[in-house]
């Protein structure tokens, strides 16, 4: 029979892996669209991507610090006093999106052209990129309200306001990008303009489901400076612990780009593929996250601690299954992105070998979430930073320069991974994050 513990672990972890396949499909979506318009409008949405990694930096400082204090006054019975939290971070938000907004507005035809783009993919991507950058609010609001009802526990009302703003986006993307229904074609301008009224769409969603007495949360116009500054201390480490992940990132696929184009492709196909494997593990850390902060506000470390234990268990075994399927049918799932040999080999190989690192990544999923939903924000930041450079972007360089091929930099990734697993086991499983004061 299943306990109330693990019913709560679905709860919050089954919608929320929807929410991300659906965020995955959404995305797929757009770029098949754009990619009728012009390969240099691919090009430009697709960079647009990595820009949006490095904001992604910038939210994670109110976001993971939020979600540490939302759940941990959930946990505390303090529904209003993580309310007021919420009203006060949306407004440090919305004023943190105006200067990303001036910076990409300004700047975008800077930021293709640094990146070394092509000059008609400067163009196409500074058409993009103007217009997110004038919905930026709407982006960084929408952000917030997600992860601060995650925290708080309703992940399935963001998952039907995700479906609906996904179907508004796919629809508006035919209408605008290609010109139905009385409007002018406008190529990728019609798709940032989806992408900017689909955001809009949620955020109104979510304001009116905060409006409702029996919401999770609610906006309560109250600003505490004291709550503001300790979500901020918790999340400059998360932020930090973002920025370090994405610069290796940039490093790591740049080692791999220095094999040539078809190792670049073999990576890139087998990642996106890999992404959907990623659904029980986000869904499942978000659960973590959640449950082990509500834990720690009940005064309850005994359950904290299980919540993460739990969530870890399940996580291991569909996680486990996704990989058996990565290794026994790595050529089935590339075929549906490439029929080209060279690089259907290539992703093939890097699919059978993710596929055996499922398990550690279910557990660096897991429990690193857990121990942001406890504050241990500087914990996780020295785990990823040194785990990162030490045993992954290093040895592969290392092992470029020496002339070994593409596989042994996949495995070199796979080692990272499992040592950094069993790195995180070996902090939660001792316990004194439980002890952190936040």
């Amino acid at each position: 029979m299943i306990s109330s513990d693990t019913r709560k672990v679905f709860s919050i972890a089954i919608p929320a892996a929807l929410k991300h396949l659906v965020d995955i499909l959404q995305i797929f979506i757009d770029m098949i669209m754009v990619g009728m318009v012009s390969i240099s409008a691919l090009a430009a949405v697709g960079m647009s991507m990595q820009f949006m990694m490095i904001i992604n930096v910038l939210m994670t400082l109110y976001v993971v610090g939020g979600n540490a204090l939302i759940s941990r006054f959930i946990g505390q019975g303090r529904k209003r006093r993580a309310s007021a939290l919420l009203y006060s971070l949306s407004i440090f938000a919305a004023l943190l999106s105006v200067f990303v907004t001036i910076g990409g507005y300004m700047g975008s035809e800077y930021i293709y052209a640094m990146m070394g783009a092509d000059a008609d993919v400067v163009e196409q991507g500074s058409l993009y990129f103007k217009i997110i950058s004038l919905g930026m609010v709407v982006i960084f609001i929408d952000t917030l309200l997600y992860n601060a009802l995650s925290a708080a526990g309703d992940t399935k009302n963001s998952l039907y306001i995700k479906l609906f703003s996904s179907a508004i986006n796919a629809f508006l993307n035919y209408v605008f990008i290609f010109g139905h229904y009385g409007f002018d074609a406008m190529g990728i301008e019609g798709a940032a303009y989806a992408t900017v009224i689909s955001y809009c769409f949620n955020v109104f969603a979510y304001y009116m489901l905060l409006k409702k007495p029996h919401s999770k949360l609610n906006l309560i116009p109250i600003i505490r400076a004291k709550d503001l500054i300790r979500a901020w201390h918790v999340g400059w480490g998360a932020a930090l612990d973002r920025g370090v992940s994405s610069i290796s990132f940039l490093f790591f696929v740049a080692i791999i780009a220095a094999y040539g184009t078809v190792e670049l492709a073999g990576y890139q196909v087998g990642l996106r593929i890999e992404g959907i494997a990623f659904m029980p593990g986000f869904g499942f850390a978000i659960a973590a996250t959640a449950l082990v902060g509500q834990s720690l506000g009940a005064k309850d470390k005994a359950k904290a601690y299980n919540m993460g234990i739990i969530s870890g268990r399940i996580a291991y075994i569909f996680m486990g299954s996704v990989g058996l399927f990565l290794i026994l049918f790595p050529e089935f799932l590339v075929g549906f992105f490439t029929k080209d040999v060279a690089t259907i080999a290539v992703a093939s190989y890097y699919l059978i070998l993710v596929g055996l690192a499922q398990i550690p990544l279910a557990i660096m999923f897991v429990y690193s979430g857990a121990l942001r939903g406890a504050g241990a924000t500087k914990t996780t930041l020295k785990v990823n930073v040194i785990s990162l450079w030490i045993f992954r972007v290093i040895p592969s360089y290392i092992a470029y320069k020496m002339g070994y091929g593409i596989i042994v930099i996949f495995i070199i990734m796979n080692v990272e991974t499992l040592i950094k697993g069993i790195i995180y086991m070996y902090i939660y499983k001792k316990r004194v994050w439980l002890d952190i004061k936040i």
